[in-house]
């Protein structure tokens, strides 16, 4: 259904909703409320305390001039409500002043009460008029500027009155389930008479998203061949001999994963493995002797890296570690001639391992004999680009690797057909990484302290979670940080690094950063997975509150790498009692999997997956939140699906639609 067909949604509009990605009167269904305002309970300022969040009618008497002096860009209103006076003021938000005037509104935002002066900070607002025409609790939705609140409400409400959601879960399953139907749960989770009805209605349309996934995961590894084609001749005291090369004695977690991918790799099945294990866990050398067992018994392997930055620095590593094999590398950043020169050889099995990005499997790339696959960061790649790789050999031995912890849970339902082997010990040379969150008062000592490490020649990350701010302007950008921080540190060199720049520009940049030719690298998560620098020993993240705890494990897993102690420091631009609690697992814990477990509980299932979800699928569940016994039920509901007692013939259409037109289903 077309939006222009929604009531109330002008050709202006509708551009204005394309940019939020909504194209269709579906997707704006999907698009789920950021948050909800219960407007029975109206406070009053009297009665309200430090850091409550609070929902105020008041009167707006002035407003300020925006601030442009200040590092967060202020803006000021002066309030009143019945005689009692208190101010609103907005962070990085400069439209702000234009949007609100003189007058009567309904705000909501965190409560900042000291020395008995009361000011909202961040609030949403609306003119109290339009909001005595809203009762109960009501949506409030994530908008760009020329949209507002009762546009997309409106257009979201009269969608709802047209359309119709029909569950591709067998219909004798929804009834032995009780399962709510669809259309009344996307209503529900838009419009919602209580709390406890809009996370039933979450929960309802995860439960819908998460069925299609695993079911669509069924169908793809339905047909796997898993009977060994290639035998291997590599003996236990080889790979040991190959594990001695390491500068560092492996832990007995390494010890065991290499044990078991030998033994898988003599075994009459090809391995499926999944090798997952915390940051500095050792898992590239695991990889690595994977690789040995296949080269030494005369095969050919290949190491899939998820971004060119890391792809180069593991081809880098794979010609020191292999000096006796021809090691070939692969990206889409390549020339004609190198690309050409490359396929020819592995075609011709002169070259023997190959290591590249996504350019490894593309149609045309060929092996002579191909028998050992690495994924490397598997969460950035879809089912459908590990299988492309193994169908390049027969029966092809694949291994799998995560940095992000994943609960022992949720890997025995994603990863249902894989081994799971869990590295669970660092390196004893490993040195813990000191945490704080940096309150704003400290921020400029923070910054004098970086600028006398990079005196004394330590390196440091600045990183953002955008390339670009968003119009509301709570999010700083990545170029607007880099200059500032060029101002506030000018002592010290600094490199700007993110995903816009071309793969030969992130790569020349992080080759200088680790040659110390800069002193600071201000990013995006571009550098979260893989990159070792071992001078690095300072890790500043913006707005640290918008990202997983288990990304924020990520990005100060890539300092502490060398012998000196490191330090990582959190900013925050939210003061949200979540957001306190998130962060203080950061500075109590590095170990991953504690991090992740207590992620799952305090953001749930739907959040624990991370923040930068690719393809339809993962993006339908964005802002909703529900439990992991949602995907245990839609585990369930899937087996069940499957036992061929159903028709599925409209879930296998609707599955492999979704799959197929992504061409990837990605767990990140």
């Amino acid at each position: 259904m077309e939006l222009k067909s929604i009531r109330g949604i002008s050709e202006t509009r509708e551009k204005e909703l394309n940019k939020l990605g909504v194209f269709t009167a579906e997707d704006l269904v999907r698009y789920y409320p950021r948050a909800y305002l219960d407007l029975t309970t109206r406070m009053s300022i009297r009665d309200l305390y430090h850091n409550d969040m609070a929902l105020v009618a008041c009167t707006v008497t002035q407003v300020a001039p925006v601030n442009y002096h200040s590092r967060l860009k202020t803006v000021q209103v002066y309030c009143q409500q019945n005689g009692e006076p208190f101010r609103a003021v907005w962070f990085n938000q400069p439209y702000v002043a234009g949007k609100i005037k003189q007058g009567e509104y309904l705000f909501y935002g965190r409560v900042q009460n000291k020395f008995g002066q009361v000011t909202l900070t961040n609030p949403t607002f609306e003119p109290l008029e339009q909001n005595n025409r809203l009762k109960g609790i009501v949506p409030v939705y994530s908008l760009k500027a020329g949209l507002s609140q009762k546009i997309v409400r409106d257009a979201v409400k009269s969608t709802l009155q047209k359309l119709r959601f029909e569950s591709v879960i067998p219909e004798e399953l929804l009834k032995k389930y009780a399962v709510l139907p669809l259309t009344k749960a996307y209503y529900r989770v838009h419009f919602p008479e209580s709390v406890a009805e809009k996370d039933a209605a979450s929960e309802r349309i995860a439960l819908e998203e998460y069925f299609i996934l695993l079911s669509a995961f069924q169908f793809i590894k339905g047909g796997r061949e898993n009977v060994r084609t290639m035998r291997y001749s590599v003996t236990a005291s080889e790979v040991h001999s190959f594990a001695s090369r390491f500068p560092f004695e492996f832990t007995d977690g390494q010890k065991k994963a290499v044990n078991e991918i030998f033994e898988s790799v003599h075994s009459p099945g090809t391995m499926n493995r999944l090798l997952q294990g915390d940051v500095g866990s050792g898992k590239t050398a695991v990889a690595l002797c994977g690789i040995f067992m296949a080269v030494k018994s005369g095969y050919q392997a290949a190491y899939l890296s998820p971004t060119e930055v890391l792809a180069r620095q593991n081809y880098e590593l794979l010609c020191r570690m292999f000096p006796d094999y021809e090691v070939g590398y692969l990206s889409g950043a390549s020339t004609a001639k190198e690309k050409r020169e490359v396929k020819q050889a592995l075609k011709s099995g002169k070259i023997r391992i190959v290591c590249g990005t996504h350019a490894l499997i593309q149609d045309d790339v060929e092996f002579e004999c191909l028998s050992f696959c690495v994924c490397d960061e598997q969460h950035r790649f879809g089912v459908a680009q590990r299988a492309s790789l193994d169908g390049k050999g027969v029966a092809v031995d694949t291994l799998v690797m995560s940095a992000t912890p994943i609960p022992r849970t949720l890997s025995l339902i994603f990863y249902g057909d894989l081994d799971v082997t869990t590295i669970t010990d660092k390196p004893k040379a490993r040195q813990e990484i000191s945490t704080s969150v940096v309150p704003e008062a400290k921020y400029n000592d923070m910054l004098a302290y970086v600028g006398r490490e990079c005196k004394s020649g330590k390196q440091a990350y600045f990183v953002c979670p955008k390339i670009e701010g968003d119009e509301e302007g709570s999010v700083m950008s990545v170029t607007e940080l880099y200059e500032e921080l060029k101002l506030r540190i000018p002592t010290a060199r600094f490199a700007l690094l993110h995903g816009k720049l071309k793969d030969k520009e992130k790569n020349q940049i992080m080759q200088d950063f680790k040659a110390k030719k800069y002193d600071c690298l201000v990013s995006t998560t571009v550098i979260e997975v893989g990159v070792d620098v071992p001078d690095a020993t300072i890790m500043v993240i913006y707005n640290s509150e918008r990202f997983g705890l288990s990304q924020l494990h990520q990005l100060r897993g890539r300092v502490g790498r060398g012998k000196d102690k490191s330090y990582c420091f959190l900013l925050i631009g939210s003061d949200s009692e979540t957001a306190r609690e998130r962060l203080a697992v950061m500075r109590e814990t590095t170990d991953g999997f504690k991090i992740a477990e207590r992620d799952l509980e305090i953001r749930g299932s739907g959040d624990f997956m991370g923040t930068r979800q690719s393809g339809k699928v993962m993006t339908d569940l964005k802002n909703l939140r529900y439990s992991a016994e949602t995907i245990f039920m839609a585990k369930r509901l899937a087996d069940e699906a499957m036992s061929g007692k159903y028709d599925i013939s409209d879930l296998r259409i609707v599955a492999m639609q979704k799959y197929n037109s992504l061409k990837e289903i990605v767990l990140n």
